[in-house]
């Protein structure tokens, strides 16, 4: 069947899909453009079926704000190349506005969510489709509070939320920056769990020990090294970036005001990255070609 190219154009311009997949579809479809953009839909989503097990730990990191509700999103690809990709994107950007918009409950949810004649779920599979990578959303949290919100995001590889009380707007994004920056675990010694303390305890018991410190001064010793390690790992206690010589803590008394909760996002984090050994993969192809 003799398929015109304009024809192939306007399926092209449909579905993003590429000329020769297009022009395939069409012959399928015997010209009719709705089969096949139906079929290379059905394809996108085996491709996409395929590809599920890949491991996807670039993308980019999405923070978006809109009235009292903010966001961060992490959108997942196998590559840099791909994280740079308009295409990839304008999805992740996509998703993110649909997730301060609707407030979906979780991923499902927001994969769910209407993305313009079809669901995000289903444009994450055409992408996949087009691109050729496993694409994922890989989470999301959102705020959604009266309270100043400081919303940070750093070069497209780690977002952060923090919520304040009793502040203002120009503190709340000082505090992002400083999480951002210095990756604290908890907000307090409050919030750090007892059974965490406990092992800190004993790791810096056993090391005071080993250097043969008198048994009568290991104790302070240990509660004073203890105070400096959940100094490093809280945001109250950590040195405000801004001024170092005072610690947030001081900074949020002088302003009267509190913070409430923060999260960070950072790029790729707590995803097993596979290890390709470039070296020993030309070898071996050297190996077979003797």
């Amino acid at each position: 069947m003799d398929i015109k190219p304009a024809l192939v154009k306007e399926l092209r311009e449909r579905t993003g899909a590429g000329m020769m997949d297009c022009k395939k579809a069409l012959v399928e479809a015997n010209g009719d453009i709705d089969l096949a953009a139906e079929i290379l839909r059905k394809a996108g989503q085996a491709k996409a079926d395929k590809k599920a097990s890949r491991v996807a730990a670039e993308g980019t990191v999405v923070v978006k704000s809109a009235g009292n509700r903010h966001v961060v999103v992490e959108v997942n690809c196998e590559t840099d190349f791909v994280a740079k990709d308009e295409n990839f994107r304008k999805f992740a950007e996509r998703a993110a506005e649909a997730a301060v918009a609707n407030a979906p409950a979780d991923v499902d949810a927001l994969l769910a969510l209407d993305a313009g004649g079809e669901t995000f779920d289903e444009a994450r599979r055409g992408l996949i489709a087009k691109i050729g990578e496993n694409i994922t959303v890989r989470r999301f949290a959102r705020f959604e509070t009266s309270n100043p919100v400081g919303a940070y995001v750093h070069m497209g590889r780690i977002g952060v939320l923090v919520e304040v009380e009793g502040g203002n707007d120009e503190l709340a994004r000082d505090l992002a920056m400083q999480v951002a920056a210095t990756s604290p675990r908890y907000v307090s010694a409050d919030d750090v769990p007892a059974d965490e303390i406990a092992k800190e305890r004993e790791i810096l018991r056993a090391q005071a020990l080993a250097e043969g410190k008198p048994e009568q001064i290991v104790e302070k010793m240990v509660e004073g090294r203890l105070r400096k390690h959940l100094d490093e790992v809280t945001l109250l206690g950590q040195p405000f970036v801004k001024d170092p010589d005072k610690r947030v803590r001081d900074l949020l008394k002088e302003a009267g005001a509190k913070v409430v909760r923060f999260v960070r996002y950072e790029l790729g984090e707590g995803i097993e990255k596979e290890t390709v050994d470039f070296a020993a993969e030309v070898m071996a192809q050297a190996s077979q070609t003797r």
